[in-house]
């Protein structure tokens, strides 16, 4: 349309006028929610929906478009009386006021009440519910993985039960929204992602109570089937115990309420603790039997080196001893450190409820038995290296090398390197070598004086 001068008035055709309107409606005014009576129902052939609503002093009229109408969980009727959720508008073409639905509900929990009887017979008849696919809840469980709002009531619940029953237990919480129309698909989509990170051995569903409106979300069929095709344990706690959501039916357990779940849930604080006293006491005696067979054993290898000579075998035998020691230290400390994880992982379950003087005692205790087993691995190590060393010296004392340091020297064929031990044994002239302490001499026979006194000289 061109602009008009300043003499010219703003004049729009209807068509004109009508679209101006629309988008000024569509624009401004959010998604609305109406209440009223079906009446004027159509359905031509496009799949549209076209119906009025009214109540005793006004009627508008309304569209539900096709790709909306399909998704419908029943199929209106003139009479009934529902619900929608619509953007207001304006048909252009004969500029009539419109509501354009994007949602539609029978109106009241009465309908809700129908939808919900009828799923859960369909899931029943289905063995959905059946008490053969139930799963046993871990008698201990390692992680819990809770799907539910992290700013609700029911989580706080469960946090509170865990703190005063078992608060050793790590928890997953998986956020999702549990209430409106994005709710159903959240909350299967965060139990399958559950199952597929496989973080957790036990699922929390739950949420505080409300509506039967409100509570929806946990009726739908998306959300049962997600449930039953976790391989993870789960249990349900939706709303009060009065509550009961096809969930509850799908779930491998139902919880009245979130701190019930959260009980239910969790092993007794006292009886693990009467468990864990004689386990601790057992594990104490396990160790100081390893650290006393470890010592005999050891022992019992210093003896055997003793007994053997301490000649050739020597450097063998504290070659032994060495790698022993080393192996033994080793075994030692794999035994101490595994052993302190395994009681820093008690303690740590049992923080907060184990009693500090006897907690302190347990690391002292720990604490001194590695300082006793070091002080062994090393007392016997110095002992072997003194063995070692007096050996060594003894063995020197009694090496030939000693004796040409003393100036005795060994003669040797020249050709062959034969020790000669007789003066017959070489022939007068013959080139033979004399090995000293520090280098050697290469010489010729002149003559040789055999032990009957026979001379034999040069030619």
């Amino acid at each position: 349309m061109e602009r008009p001068t300043p003499d010219e008035p703003n004049v729009y055709t209807p068509a004109q006028l009508n679209q101006e309107v629309r988008g000024m409606l569509e624009t401004v005014l959010p998604s609305i929610w109406v209440e009223g009576e079906i009446s004027n129902l159509s359905r031509p052939a496009s799949g549209h929906i076209y119906l009025t609503l009214k109540d005793a002093e006004a009627q508008v009229r309304c569209a539900l478009f096709r790709g909306r109408a399909s998704a419908l969980r029943h199929r209106p009727a003139d009479g009934d009386r529902v619900r929608v959720r619509a953007k207001a508008s304006i048909y252009p073409a004969r500029g009539e006021f419109q509501l354009i639905i994007e949602y539609l509900e029978e109106a009241g929990e009465g309908a809700l009440q129908r939808a919900f009887e009828a799923l859960k017979q369909r899931l029943a008849a289905e063995g959905l519910f059946d008490a053969a696919h139930k799963r046993d809840l871990p008698r201990l469980p390692q992680r819990l993985g809770v799907i539910t709002s992290p700013t609700g009531a029911a989580i706080r619940d469960v946090l509170q039960v865990l703190e005063r029953r078992f608060p050793a237990l790590p928890v997953v919480v998986y956020p999702v929204p549990v209430q409106g129309e994005a709710a159903a698909p959240a909350i299967a989509e965060a139990i399958a992602l559950a199952g597929r990170r496989n973080e957790v051995d036990t699922l929390l569903l739950t949420r505080g109570g409300g509506s039967l409106e409100d509570l929806w979300p946990f009726n739908e069929e998306v959300v049962a089937r997600a449930i039953r095709g976790c391989p993870i344990p789960l249990v349900s706690a939706v709303g009060h115990e009065v509550d009961v959501t096809i969930a509850d039916l799908a779930a491998d357990l139902r919880a009245p309420t979130p701190s019930a779940a959260a009980e239910a849930i969790t092993p007794d604080r006292q009886a693990w603790l009467e468990r864990l006293g004689p386990l601790h006491r057992r594990l104490d005696a396990a160790a100081r039997r390893r650290v006393r067979r470890d010592g005999e054993r050891l022992a019992g290898l210093h003896r055997r080196l003793n007994a053997q000579h301490p000649g050739r075998r020597l450097r063998d035998r504290a070659q032994r001893l060495d790698e022993l020691e080393t192996r033994l230290r080793r075994a030692g400390r794999q035994a101490v450190e595994g052993r302190r994880r395994r009681l820093a992982a008690a303690q740590q379950r049992l923080q907060g409820h184990d009693p500090r003087r006897r907690a302190a005692a347990q690391r002292q205790q720990v604490a001194a038995l590695e300082q006793r087993l070091r002080h062994l691995a090393r007392t016997r190590l110095e002992r072997a290296g003194e063995r070692l060393g007096n050996a060594s010296r003894a063995l020197h004392a009694v090496s030939p090398l000693a004796t040409l340091e003393r100036g005795y020297a060994v003669l040797q064929r020249a050709d062959d390197g034969t020790v000669l031990r007789r003066a017959g044994a070489v022939a007068v002239g013959e080139p033979v070598c004399a090995r000293l302490a520090h280098g050697r001499l290469d010489c010729r026979v002149e003559a040789t004086h055999t032990s009957d006194g026979e001379i034999t000289d040069a030619p």
